[in-house]
């Protein structure tokens, strides 16, 4: 550990230029004292790091001094593909592994790409989680991690809707969809997908398997979000929306909403539309549907309209008692 550490210091001083002691311990994660340690042991071994004093003082190396011990392990390799995901790297055990492949890549690139590489990273930044909603604890995210990489067989403690269950996996891939972490694994014959946060407890069984081989995880993906959207949309409502409501539905019903809107004809009078919108199983539908307030009507099939009409009496009753 100690080696890959005095490598990390010595690519950030390459890297970066000047830095002072507790800089350099704050990206470490050590102390003070064990970098005072690490500089002189870079110095033992032949590395010409200088010592400036005074209030613009720190370490730094010898004008025109780089080494060339930049190789990538294979797990920094991989880990280069959550470059833009430091939080997700993090969350997969990978934080450290990704930042050493970062110095490392950075000390092998000539002055001017590097400089641009620095300019990248200070001026875009992804943060994966949605808006307003924690992020999914996840506890058993590192262990499922270590199961894709290394094509292991996990015996699996889950909790569906429907209650708890266990399962024999063959883990194919992980995703992160909107802050969260599916697992898209072999289970039962068949590829599934499971919602991470609800992943109880995992074993590893000892047992080893060979990756399908024309397994494509973007594709399998897109097939069951195409799947899980077709299942979750039971019908289709028609409903008259304000001017207002008309700003309001991309934003309560995202993309259904948008491509709803796509094909709305021309307002009335008063600026309102009527659009066809996918919507779940009645019981949600209403839910979502009331979400629009007073800038919506919703005008069919009946069955939706009575549904929608009861739940606003109920809410006007209560409010009235009051």
């Amino acid at each position: 550990m100690r080696a890959d550490r005095l490598l990390s210091l010595l690519l950030l001083l390459q890297n970066r230029g000047r830095m002072t002691a507790p800089e350099l311990a704050a990206e470490l994660e050590v102390s003070v004292r064990t970098v005072y340690r690490d500089v002189e042991a870079l110095g033992a071994a032949g590395v010409p790091v200088c010592a400036d004093r005074g209030p613009e003082g720190g370490y730094r190396l010898v004008d025109g001094y780089r080494t060339r011990l930049t190789g990538l392990t294979d797990a920094e390799a991989g880990s280069l593909f959550l470059a833009g995901m430091p939080g997700p790297a993090q969350d997969l055990g990978l934080g450290a592994v990704l930042a050493s492949a970062q110095l490392k890549v950075q000390a092998a690139l000539p002055a001017g790409l590097a400089g641009q590489a620095r300019r990248v990273q200070e001026r875009f930044h992804l943060d994966a989680p949605a808006w307003f909603r924690e992020a999914d604890p996840v506890p058993c995210l590192e262990a499922v991690a270590a199961a894709v990489w290394e094509q292991r067989v996990l015996r699996m403690h889950y909790r569906r809707w429907r209650g708890e269950v266990h399962r024999e996996v063959r883990p194919l891939g992980l995703v992160l969809k909107a802050g969260i972490w599916y697992l898209v694994a072999l289970a039962q014959g068949a590829v599934r997908t499971y919602r991470v946060s609800r992943v109880l407890a995992v074993e590893d069984t000892g047992e080893t398997f060979d990756r399908p081989a024309n397994f494509d995880l973007a594709a399998s993906w897109e097939e069951s979000s195409r799947r899980m959207e077709a299942a979750v949309q039971q019908g289709v409502a028609r409903v008259r929306l304000s001017p207002r409501g008309q700003r309001l539905l991309p934003m309560q019903f995202g993309a259904a909403g948008v491509r709803a809107l796509e094909g709305v004809g021309a307002p009335d009078g008063d600026g309102w539309v009527e659009v066809e919108l996918p919507v779940e199983a009645e019981a949600v539908a209403v839910g979502d549907l009331l979400r629009l307030g007073a800038e919506a009507e919703v005008l069919g099939p009946p069955g939706l309209r009575q549904a929608v009409a009861r739940a606003v009496a109920l809410l006007a009753g209560r409010y009235e008692q009051a």
